[in-house]
């Protein structure tokens, strides 16, 4: 069969590609076409867009590339007439993709969506859409299956989270190795996410970089984003004497300490590793107060949303400081504490699902 898949960011790379590889074991003959990224062209088909080129972040932003999006919505309808697929696979993207979907159930196109958009967050009114356009959702998140079942009497399939065959599967490192690679020393790590758009890394970075001399026996070691070069991170490395690995950050968290994580993905990557972090967000001011009306959640980060409880402490907007970084770092350090977000991140491993949402996923596809 022909597959259509969309994905706009880094995490959605990684999941439309683990999707490929299982839905390649199911049907030997499938072919793709996608917006995605590195990931999903290893794993073979036509990348029509980089998800470089999609990533706008906030609002204000959105508002300000307007154009840009609606060409990019333009081009796909008229890729997607031309390829003719079998099904179409949206991955998360809920503002592109649903505009998309709606067009596509008009053309009678199968749609699959592929990580359900966060409308238990925001945009709840979005329901009814997804119920038009949308023939098949499949979950990742335990609370989300209640959600659109309970809630919304709209059948999904809760398959678990990607994530924990993302990580279970990757080749272990030796971090010796891994270490003299990259030039890190013996101390231990502390890891810096600060996302993967400029537009956020900037505003990140500044922060996190300003509490690294308040802690001189550990080091601190950049993640570098797969949708960033490291010219771009160049003057962050250069004025704060820290290190910095590009496009490792699964084998950067298996060899750390701790963690300051922007909030995203990420957070959740973090968790799974067992690492302790401190949870990170700062939007520009005209997106952060559109968010704070708009959003009805008491948690930004995936892992005290899945827990329903602060696991993870969340920094966020002008609690993100130097000060409150830094006191919030020496709580992670201390051994106690550290103990005891370890059993909290166990059982948030548990309420996941286990491994195989790829291969759930790809099956249920595949046969539809």
């Amino acid at each position: 069969m022909k597959y259509y898949l969309i994905a706009g960011e880094a995490s959605g790379d990684l999941h439309g590609a683990n999707l490929m590889k299982a839905l390649k074991v199911q049907d030997p003959e499938a072919e793709f076409r996608f917006w995605g990224g590195d990931l999903m062209q290893a794993q073979g088909g036509t990348m029509v867009i980089h998800y470089r080129e999609l990533a706008f972040m906030g609002f204000a932003e959105v508002v300000l590339n307007l154009g840009t999006i609606l060409k990019n919505i333009a081009l796909c309808k008229k890729d997607i007439a031309g390829f003719k697929p079998d099904r179409i696979i949206f991955i998360d993207y809920p503002g592109f993709n649903l505009r998309i979907a709606k067009w596509a159930k008009l053309h009678s196109i199968n749609t699959h969506y592929y990580i359900s958009p966060q409308i238990w967050a925001w945009k709840e009114g979005r329901i009814k859409g997804i119920k038009q356009a949308v023939d098949e959702m499949y979950v990742i998140l335990p609370f989300e299956k209640d959600f659109y079942e309970k809630k919304h009497n709209f059948p999904v399939h809760f398959v678990g989270h990607p994530l924990i065959d993302a990580i279970a599967d990757r080749d272990p490192i030796n971090p010796k190795v891994f270490k003299k690679e990259h030039g890190l020393d013996d101390k231990p790590i502390i890891a810096l996410l600060p996302g993967s758009r400029k537009q956020e890394i900037g505003k990140m970075l500044s922060v996190m970089l300003a509490v690294t001399k308040d802690f001189p026996e550990y080091q601190f070691v950049i993640a570098g984003a797969p949708s960033q070069t490291k010219v771009y991170y160049k003057i962050f490395i250069k004025q704060n004497n820290v290190r910095f690995v590009a496009n490792k950050t699964y084998d950067l968290l298996s060899v750390s300490h701790a963690a300051l994580v922007t909030s995203g993905t990420a957070t959740l990557e973090t968790a799974l590793f067992k690492i302790p972090q401190v949870v990170c967000y700062k939007g520009s001011r005209v997106s952060y107060e559109i968010a704070k009306r708009v959003i009805k959640l008491k948690y930004i980060s995936l892992v005290n949303l899945i827990l329903d409880k602060e696991v993870v402490t969340e920094l966020i907007q002008t609690e993100f400081n130097a000060k409150r970084l830094k006191e919030e770092l020496i709580k992670i350090l201390d051994k106690h504490q550290r103990a005891s977000l370890f059993l909290e991140y166990y059982d948030l491993e548990k309420k996941l699902g286990g491994k195989g949402a790829s291969r759930k996923t790809a099956e249920l596809i595949s046969k539809k």
